[in-house]
């Protein structure tokens, strides 16, 4: 696998577990994994962009993207492969550098764009058709962060992180 230093997600299913919470608000609640956020700090530490594209609009998202510092966020998104194309353009990077994950039909077509597709373990069987990397985890149950150290384990990356918590590289997995 060449490596993959762009890093765009969907929100719902991907990065929350997809359920919508209604009360007493106006936005539903969301609830993001805490594994998921060191993963995506750690990724751009070591180089990575990351980016968020979802069809939603929410004041949730916008505070979680600014505490992580995800500054390419994509709310709203009616075409998400038209969304994904725009935003490669702007960062200058071809899509064989771009991972997409995705978990349900409107993320196609941003999978299908992007180098290296992913589904997350709960997506639909059509999504996982497409992947090349499946999670073990569902979305919102830090899924994110076993992509995230599949992605940069497979370069050495992954070793970096481990080294900051006194931590040598363990064997190769056989």
């Amino acid at each position: 696998m060449a490596e993959i230093d762009i890093l765009v997600l969907d929100v719902d299913g991907v990065l929350t577990d997809g359920k919508l919470l209604y009360g007493g608000c106006t936005e539903p609640l969301r609830s993001f994994h805490v594994h998921d956020g060191f993963a995506l700090h750690w990724f751009t530490r070591l180089g990575g962009t990351v980016a968020i594209i979802t069809a939603k609009e929410s004041l949730a998202l916008e505070a979680r993207a600014a505490e992580l510092g995800i500054r390419h966020v994509i709310q709203g998104s009616r075409d998400k492969a038209a969304d994904l194309r725009a935003l490669l353009n702007r960062l200058d990077a071809p899509p064989e550098r771009a991972a997409a994950v995705g978990d349900d039909l409107p993320d196609i077509g941003m999978l299908q764009l992007s180098g290296y597709p992913v589904a997350v373990a709960n997506a639909a069987p059509e999504v996982k058709a497409i992947a090349r990397f499946v999670t073990k985890h569902a979305g919102g149950e830090g899924a994110v962060r076993e992509i995230v150290e599949h992605l940069t384990r497979d370069d050495g990356r992954w070793g970096r992180v481990l080294e900051q918590y006194g931590i040598g590289e363990p064997a190769a997995r056989s």
